[in-house]
Order: structure tokens, then C-alpha cells, then sequence
């Protein structure tokens, strides 16, 4: 969305909805104990819900419900690959929404049709009109001097390093040493698994911005279960490495040809666990990375080319 719109040079904004959840209509019978300091009878009374409260099972889907029907009225309709992306295409004219729980970007090729709705949607919910696009989901968005856009996740690596207790520690040149074999039956036990699945599922978020570190991210991910003190020797090394690199990111540059362009790599057998092979997937919008990701494949019983070809076909399909 982010490259389309600098491709065309159009605006992007950002919206908060406050309370978001609390705008949601319950359509299943949910009651509740009475609230401290305003019990009514005898204490065996209870309170049926015509709102949806934060912690409630239903308020997610409520909240949805409430904020499509208001996107429709506009003249919006979901995606169907992504339910929380809207599009409006009227005429000549194009607006795109992307929401996120609370938070939505805005952005179209029309600034006066942008503001309209945005009026449109502050009759409906409470919104903090915060702007141009500058800080969304812990992702820093910074204009660049050629007119593009970096996106940095700065402040948050800033905070796994704390977590990790690796705050001014030696910074490296690389995530991962290039000959390294990971394996799980690699050295003793670590006795503190819940920081490591702790550090290690942040570092999952951080690939949003930082797709060097996905398969080095992707291998220690496959320890979970049982990480050893070697594992956690691997993670701090990558936490080494951002911590060298605390200001790189994300870098979608301006251009105005958009042509989709995907490549596709893997290994063979390289796992020494279960001899499965590890494939790379990256897609490009124009000069732009937009999807990217590092995944181990599946084995199948079958001859040797038949397997050749299916790891292929895995590796195209991740792309598609």
C-alpha cells in the first residue's frame, strides 16, 4: 500500500479510534456481575450487556462489524485477501484503507475526498486525526530526501536488547556466521526458556522491517520447544548484530513503473535434524521488497526428481 501511494505521490494519513472496542453491538445474550459501588438489590443481580467491553470474547468480531458497516456506507468494500483493507473506486477516484485493530492509514488520490471521510467516520467513533503517516504499530515511518519513505523499528529493538539484558553490548558485523550448523541436540538445557521464546517472538515482529535477519530468525524459532545455551548464543549474537544497526530499516523508494518481480531460492537437505530443505521467497512492487519471508519445506515420499520438482513448486507457491 505504502509503494503504491508513493508511486503516485498521493497523501497518507493516519487515524486512532479511540475506545475502539467498546463501540461493538452484542448480538448473543453476555451478562455480567454488577460493577463495585453500583450493586442494586441483594448481590444476585447481574447486568446484561448491550456493548461489547474490552476482555469479552465477542468484542474483536463486534468491533469489525461496527466499523465495516460504517465503511460501506462510504462507499468502501473489503478486500478478499485481506479483510481489513478497504477500497473505494468511484469514477476516477481512488481511496484505500488499512486498518489495524484501532489504528488506519489512509491514503487516495484525492486530499479534499481523504478529509471527507475522515469527517464521515468521527460522526461514528471518536478519531485522533494524527496526520501524515509517521509512527503505526511500533514502526517508525521517516520521509526521505528522494521522496521515499523509511520505515524503522529503532525504539524497539531498543527494547529486546533490554529484555535480552544486552543493552551497550558489542555490536557484529553479521546475524548469523555463514558455516553454522543449528541443531536440537546442540549443548545443555537453558535454564531460562521463557526469556528466549520471549526475545525470539519479538525478533518474528521485527522482520516486518528487517528482512536480512528472517532466516536467521526463522532457524532459532525452531528450538522453542527446547532451547539450549548454544541457541541462546545464536540469539544474542543477531541481537550483536541490530545492535550495530539500530538505525537501518525499510527503504521504499519513489518510482513510477510498478512492475511485480519475485525470486525464489533453497537449500537442499541442509538441516541436520531431519534433512529438510530450507526455501527463500522475496517480491518486489517496482524497486520496492514487499513481501519476503524464509520457511522450511515439507518432505514427501517420492523419487528424487519428483522431490526436486515439489520443493520447487513449494518454493513458487510461497511467492504466488
Amino acid at each position: 500500500m505504502l509503494s503504491f501511494a508513493l508511486a503516485n505521490s498521493w497523501p497518507i494519513k493516519q487515524l486512532d479510534v479511540n475506545n475502539a472496542f467498546l463501540y461493538g453491538d452484542l448480538l448473543e445474550d453476555v451478562y455480567m456481575s454488577q460493577p463495585k459501588g453500583y450493586e442494586q438489590g441483594d448481590g444476585t443481580l447481574v447486568c446484561k450487556l448491550t456493548k461489547a467491553l474490552y476482555s469479552l470474547k465477542q468484542s474483536p468480531w463486534a468491533w469489525y462489524v461496527k466499523l465495516l458497516g460504517a465503511f460501506k456506507r462510504l462507499g468502501f468494500t473489503p478486500t478478499k485477501s485481506k479483510t481489513s483493507f478497504f477500497t473505494r473506486i468511484i469514477s476516477q477516484s481512488r481511496l484505500y484503507a488499512l486498518v489495524y485493530f484501532d489504528d488506519i492509514i489512509l491514503t487516495g488520490d484525492s486530499g479534499p475526498a481523504i478529509n471527507q471521510v475522515i469527517q464521515q467516520l468521527n460522526l461514528n467513533f471518536a478519531l485522533k486525526d494524527l496526520g501524515d503517516l509517521h509512527y503505526f504499530l511500533g514502526v517508525q515511518v521517516v520521509k526521505t530526501a528522494d521522496g521515499g519513505l523509511s520505515l524503522l523499528q529503532t525504539k524497539y529493538i531498543q527494547d529486546i536488547l533490554k529484555k535480552a539484558g544486552l543493552e551497550g553490548c558489542k555490536p557484529c558485523s553479521t546475524p548469523l556466521p555463514s558455516t553454522l550448523k543449528l541443531t536440537a541436540t546442540w549443548g545443555v538445557p537453558f535454564d531460562n526458556p521463557s526469556l528466549y521464546r520471549s526475545v525470539v517472538g519479538s525478533l518474528q515482529y521485527l522482520t516486518m522491517t528487517r528482512p536480512k535477519i528472517s532466516y536467521p530468525v526463522n532457524r532459532v524459532c525452531q528450538f522453542m520447544q527446547s532451547p539450549s545455551e548454544d541457541h541462546w548464543k545464536v540469539v544474542k549474537r543477531i541481537l550483536r548484530y541490530l545492535s550495530g544497526t539500530l538505525h537501518h530499516g525499510l527503504h521504499l523508494k519513489k518510482g513510477r513503473h510498478l512492475p511485480i518481480l519475485a525470486y525464489c531460492d533453497s537449500d537442499w537437505g541442509s538441516d541436520p535434524d531431519d534433512r529438510k530443505s530450507t526455501s527463500g521467497t522475496c517480491v518486489f512492487l517496482g524497486r520496492n521488497s514487499v513481501s519476503w519471508s524464509s520457511k522450511k519445506q515439507t518432505i514427501v515420499a517420492c523419487s528424487s526428481s519428483e522431490a526436486e520438482y515439489r520443493s520447487m513448486v513449494v518454493a513458487v507457491a510461497d511467492v504466488v
